[in-house]
């Protein structure tokens, strides 16, 4: 696994892009990191380069927000406002889990076991004026 210094939002821009080349369905992507970090930004950059031209909501008080790309769908999640993973069942995220799907989820911890396996975790951290983010497959700068 790679990790990469990214100065800015700029660059967590085209991070993203590279990233959207190497993921395909099914996948389980988690995303940590603190509050402010950049996660939202990492996927609203993903769904850039997947094609996606719409708005891009940040699920902090949905939870969840879903969008089509033809065959396949990318769920992102947003878990840090959620109470108890027992409420992940009421919004139905079993019937999230199917193979044209990608998750990309936000505080993943808070989900226990109402989550599929985890395929990559993705951190992003404070570093100097920037962040550091790892768990990059190996191929993000170039495509994979």
């Amino acid at each position: 696994m790679t990790e990469r210094l990214v100065a800015d939002a700029a660059a967590m821009a085209e991070l993203g892009a590279a990233l959207a080349h190497c993921v395909r369905p099914p996948a389980v992507i988690a995303l940590e990191g603190p509050l402010g970090a950049g996660k939202t930004t990492l996927v609203r950059a993903i769904l850039r380069g997947l094609g996606y031209r719409g708005a891009v909501r940040s699920p902090t008080y949905t939870l969840i927000e879903s969008y089509e790309f033809g065959a396949w769908v990318v769920h992102h999640l947003d878990l840090y406002r959620l109470g108890d993973p027992e409420e992940l069942e009421f919004l139905g995220v079993r019937d999230l889990a199917t193979d044209n799907a990608i998750w990309l989820v936000e505080w993943p911890g808070r989900g226990g076991d109402r989550l599929p396996p985890i395929d990559r975790t993705i951190r992003i951290e404070y570093a100097d004026s920037g962040r550091r983010v790892s768990g990059l497959p190996p191929g993000v700068a170039s495509p994979c």
